[in-house]
């Protein structure tokens, strides 16, 4: 890669003058682009044990290698907008950790759960964020709202500290800052290495993303790490608001690991590609829908939301079942699904019980529901026509719940197409889980989740699916998405590079370069058409020691 010019001055061109600047001059609050430096995102079927001695080992081995299968690549289709590269702790510089203060937003929903699964990929990706800023070198604020209270537990800050003292193997130190609203005293990291700060669910600041609170927060940090995918559609004093105080804001591995899998679900890599879609509340959700119409060959509906399309087909549906103002909506999907020509599934039977005598239970086609019953699960022919649809996929999606009314007992659904899922998952099939009830029903059936990309935030995907940009991923740094080749671009890449940002039509970058042949000249613009031009009398000059970058691939 070519280097930037390696004496005590960094080079500068702009459009009056070639001059020297000390490089002290150069530096900013905020740092917008790193050198590539990765780090693997960790394989977390091969670290058995979370002690000190074990990570060392995991993190020295993981961070001599990079990782093709998490490279982050742009999709048909989609607008950069809507999910932008970002910047990654993984690709963040690791001398840039030693020394530093690292606010670490971390996951409630994960990390607190009644007991951490060894097997999720999100469980290990978020504790090793942590575990990968102490092997650095980094002193850790921890971060994050919680319920008050999960079953007999009462999750005081110490109670939670202890959680995270054991699953660290670092001891972990509450810091009572915020009630006070004072500054967080950084000397409190003479006795530890990990600070946890109160539950921000009881600041109403929170939720407002207040400045002065976001502020309060980031007291003394410097580097912001979101691992908080599940709030990503929020904007949060301590996930938004902390941004701008921050002279790094980058994404957890567990963030980073949502956001691939988020890219690769957009992706039209692989046909045929089915979408099975449960919950309800089609409404809300019509746009998401017609995302994924326009993405997958089929869509299978197996929740709530599938009484809404068999109403919209003219089929007869229990009138407390249909989704009031729902109907326009469900009939534009149907339509656009056949102007596509794709496949819409319902269930064609039910599992239902008597309402008033709940231990009855029979089956019903699903166009024959007597009246004093009700549907509490698919049938057994409604397995069997989607397990036909499924096993020629080379791409499933699973978001939302199969049961119809959450405090049903019934998991009859759930469980055969759980079953079903990791089956076909152990061939050629690409199977993404979204949403906590689903990814919940694989754990609990499957005694292997490893061949299953699982996304536990089910209401960031609706937003992302809906087009809608995440304010959490909006707030991280930008990142170049694309690896530049150099040694394509330069006829000699060990040279010294002279950026020129917003380098117009080129012709200062031009000349330039035919002067000083011993340099190396990058242009930056972003219009085009500028682009174009500077691009052609680059060719023609033949000069081997300039390059031209425009913001179709910037973000």
């Amino acid at each position: 890669m070519a280097q930037v010019h390696s004496h005590s001055e960094v080079l500068l061109l702009n459009k009056f003058s070639f001059c020297n600047f000390p490089s002290k001059l150069l530096q900013r609050k905020r740092s917008c682009s790193f050198t590539r430096n990765d780090a693997v995102l960790p394989d977390h079927r091969r670290v058995q044990s979370s002690s000190p001695v074990a990570l060392k080992v995991a993190v020295a081995d993981d961070v001599k290698k990079s990782s093709n299968d998490t490279e982050d690549h742009i999709w048909d289709g989609i607008e950069s907008d809507v999910l932008p590269h970002i910047q990654t702790l993984r690709r963040f510089p690791k001398v840039e950790l030693a020394g530093k203060v690292a606010l670490v937003r971390f996951d409630s929903t994960i990390l607190l759960n009644q007991e951490l699964d060894p097997r999720s990929r999100s469980v290990f990706n978020a504790l090793f964020t942590i575990k990968y800023l102490l092997e650095f070198g980094a002193k850790v604020i921890l971060a994050s709202d919680w319920s008050n209270k999960i079953n007999s537990n009462v999750l005081s800050a110490e109670y939670v500290a202890d959680v995270f003292s054991s699953a660290l193997k670092y001891q972990v130190v509450t810091a009572k800052s915020l009630s006070y609203k004072i500054s967080l005293d950084v000397g409190a990291f003479k006795k530890t290495d990990i600070l946890l700060l109160e539950n921000l669910s009881e600041f109403k600041e929170e939720v407002a993303n207040c400045s002065k609170f976001a502020q309060l927060l980031s007291s003394g940090v410097d580097i912001f790490v979101n691992d908080s995918f599940s709030l990503s559609h929020k904007i949060l004093a301590s996930t938004v608001g902390v941004a701008p105080f921050c002279y790094a804001c980058v994404a957890g591995f567990h963030f980073e690991e949502s956001l691939f899998q988020l890219r690769k679900m957009a992706k039209l890599d692989e046909k045929p590609y089915a979408a099975i879609i449960g919950g309800g509340n089609l409404c809300n959700k019509a746009a998401a829908l017609h995302f994924l119409a326009s993405r997958c060959d089929g869509l299978i509906f197996v929740g709530l939301m599938s009484f809404q399309i068999m109403h919209a087909l003219g089929l007869p549906v229990p009138p407390e079942l249909v989704e009031k103002g729902a109907n326009d909506a469900a009939s534009d999907l149907i339509q656009f699904a056949r102007d596509k020509h794709i496949t819409i599934l319902y269930p064609k039977d039910f599992w239902c019980t008597k309402i008033h005598h709940p231990n009855q239970v029979e089956i019903f086609p699903s166009h024959g529901i007597p009246d004093g019953w009700e549907p509490v699960d698919i049938g057994p022919r409604s397995v069997e026509e989607i397990t036909s649809t499924i096993t020629k996929c080379k791409k499933v999606i699973w978001v939302g719940p199969v049961k119809f009314r959450f405090s049903s007992q019934y998991s009859y659904g759930a469980s055969k197409l759980t079953g079903m899922l990791c089956k076909v998952s152990q061939g050629t099939c690409n199977i993404t889980v979204i949403g906590s009830m689903a990814c919940k029903a694989i754990a609990k059936v499957s005694s292997s989740i490893f061949g299953l990309n699982m996304v536990e935030s089910g209401s960031a995907v609706w937003e992302f699916l809906k087009g809608r940009m995440l304010p959490g991923v909006s707030a991280l740094d930008r990142a170049f998405p694309f690896d530049i080749d150099w040694s394509a671009a330069y006829h000699d890449p060990a040279q010294p590079l002279v950026v020129d940002i917003g380098s117009g039509n080129g012709l200062f970058l031009l000349g330039m370069a035919r002067k000083r042949k011993d340099l190396n000249f990058l242009g930056l613009e972003v219009n085009g058409k500028l682009v174009t031009h500077c691009r052609d009398s680059l060719q023609l000059s033949g000069i081997t020691n300039g390059y031209k970058l425009d913001d179709t691939v910037l973000t």
